[in-house]
């Protein structure tokens, strides 16, 4: 009876240290220990799980690329069908979803070029603005803003020697995003040959350069629909696979291991594929245009 007694009691303590525990966190007991020793002062406590989560989901991130995780896809999906089948595939995936990372890649600096040639231009129109040459006005500008991307070296040095700046600036806009670099240096021959004001044209660059990377923002943003799509495409197979073995069945094993299953796999994947394809090359498209 004694220990029947003593049960509801122990049970009550658990939970009001669970709480406890809950409320302060799983740092509360150093922070306080900390606190005492540091005589009431203010000590920064551990940090939380959360924190340590996503700081650590991008580690691994960082360290596995998108692509690896097809061969690991293939290989539990090998093992949950027994067959080698999936494996090849996720093999064969490699390249294709190192490619597609690389595209987007490209895409995420060419915007970011794009924003710094749009930085420069204004910086650049301040500069002569204040006062400065050309020459001189570009060099600084061109340090604060990093719109010339890998060409600053050789742009720079033909505005300090007398070089042909704009056919440096020419050069520099082949690279990803640096288009506006052509109107810049447009811009310049006006102004040296002809002796026009660099300042104003160089505010109408940039007010149209801001202008082509709204409407690029607005169109991303409409063409979100279909890009959604695409996804959808690529995830019904797995949602497939899943409702079948939900109700039952073994997809897995018809789909690896009978005629009709590996036809229906061959069917299918093209059939995916040719229509992923055509999505994407709607969505290109549209936004070339």
């Amino acid at each position: 009876m004694g220990l029947m007694s003593e049960m509801p009691m122990a049970a009550a303590v658990a939970c009001a240290g669970a709480a406890a525990w809950l409320m302060g966190g799983p740092y509360a007991g150093s922070r306080r220990a900390r606190l005492l020793l540091a005589g009431g002062g203010v000590v920064g406590g551990g940090p939380p799980p959360s924190d340590r989560l996503t700081r650590g989901l991008r580690t691994l991130g960082r360290r596995w690329r998108p692509e690896w995780w097809a061969p690991v896809a293939g290989l539990v999906l090998a093992v949950l069908g027994g067959s080698v089948l999936p494996v090849v595939a996720g093999a064969v995936g490699v390249p294709l979803l190192r490619r597609v990372r690389r595209a987007a890649e490209v895409g995420r600096a060419g915007e970011r070029r794009g924003d710094a040639v749009i930085a420069l231009c204004a910086a650049l129109a301040g500069e002569v603005l204040a006062g400065r040459q050309p020459g001189e006005a570009l060099q600084r500008a061109a340090r604060d803003s990093g719109g010339l991307g890998e060409a600053q070296a050789v742009v720079l040095a033909a505005a300090r020697f007398g070089g042909d700046v704009p056919g440096a600036l020419a050069v520099a806009a082949r690279q990803p995003g640096a288009d506006g670099l052509l109107g810049l240096a447009a811009c310049w021959r006006v102004a040296v040959d002809q002796g026009a004001g660099l300042a104003a044209g160089l505010d109408r660059l940039e007010q149209a350069l801001r202008a082509e990377r709204e409407q690029r923002a607005d169109l991303r943003a409409q063409l979100a629909g279909p890009r959604a799509t695409v996804v959808m495409l690529a995830c019904l197979p797995v949602l497939g696979l899943a409702l079948g073995a939900a109700l039952g069945a073994d997809p897995l094993h018809v789909l690896l291991h009978t005629g009709a299953g590996l036809g229906c796999l061959l069917v299918g994947g093209v059939l995916e594929a040719a229509g992923m394809w055509w999505a994407l090359r709607i969505v290109r498209a549209a936004e070339a245009k």
